[in-house]
């Protein structure tokens, strides 16, 4: 065997200093022991949105608690009558078992996934799509009730504390573009799974990416419901 060829089946020596980062940084795919990168990237994602979340919700219960003006009561509030008395938060509570069962649509959806049964996981992902179009329709239904027909705006709110309109818009807005871009998300990747492109891969793992973030969504609007519309 000659020289040459002897070197090339000995490991390359470990380059120290940026030139030794930048080389594992370039031929390593994977952030972690047995994490893709996909899948890390969409964690730093995840975590960089409960930071914005947990800032949005914490300014609320600030202004809630500090404001002199009395606060409306959400019960009142988010009440819809269907010809007889109002029915306090009956549109959120259909909202939130909307968001639930999808969750539980989306984790059969990884399951089948990685079992390589590519026709449920399309169906299944189809129907948590539909769950979360769902849901942004019944959030565009409750806008459109506070803004015609009770007068509430982001600057000024006629049932009581004029910062009720601009926490609610900011919050409900931030999340429901979320879960309208989860759909987005789960439409594209359902019919890309149909289309078998991740068969040709050889893994599913987009599906469970996908619904990592689909989960994150559902997990904060738990957060949203128990601190803007039961406190």
């Amino acid at each position: 065997m000659s020289e040459h060829a002897h070197d090339t089946l000995l490991p390359a020596t470990p380059t120290s200093g940026v030139e030794g980062l930048a080389a594992d940084w370039g031929s390593d795919q994977r952030a972690f022991k047995n994490v893709p990168w996909g899948k890390a990237m969409m964690w730093i994602f995840l975590l960089s949105d409960t930071f914005i979340f947990s800032i949005f919700l914490t300014s609320y219960m600030t202004v809630r608690s500090t404001t002199t003006v009395p606060w409306p009561n959400p019960s009142h509030v988010f009440a819809l009558s269907f010809g007889g008395d109002p029915i306090p938060l009956i549109l959120i509570a259909i909202m939130t078992f909307i968001l639930i069962s999808s969750s539980g649509t989306m984790a059969m959806a990884v399951n089948f996934g990685y079992r390589g049964d590519k026709k449920k996981v399309f169906w299944l992902m189809l129907v948590t799509a539909l769950f979360g179009l769902s849901f942004v329709g019944m959030q565009a239904f409750e806008w459109t009730k506070l803004i015609v027909d009770e007068g509430v705006r982001p600057w000024t709110n006629p049932m009581g504390a004029a910062q009720f309109g601009s926490v609610f818009f900011m919050i409900t807005g931030f999340h429901g573009f979320h879960v309208s871009i989860g759909v987005i998300y789960l439409t594209v990747v359902a019919f890309k799974v149909r289309r078998g492109d991740y068969e040709k891969k050889g893994n599913y793992q987009i599906v469970e990416i996908t619904g990592l973030y689909w989960h994150f969504v559902d997990l904060v609007w738990v957060f949203i419901f128990a601190f803007f519309y039961l406190w």
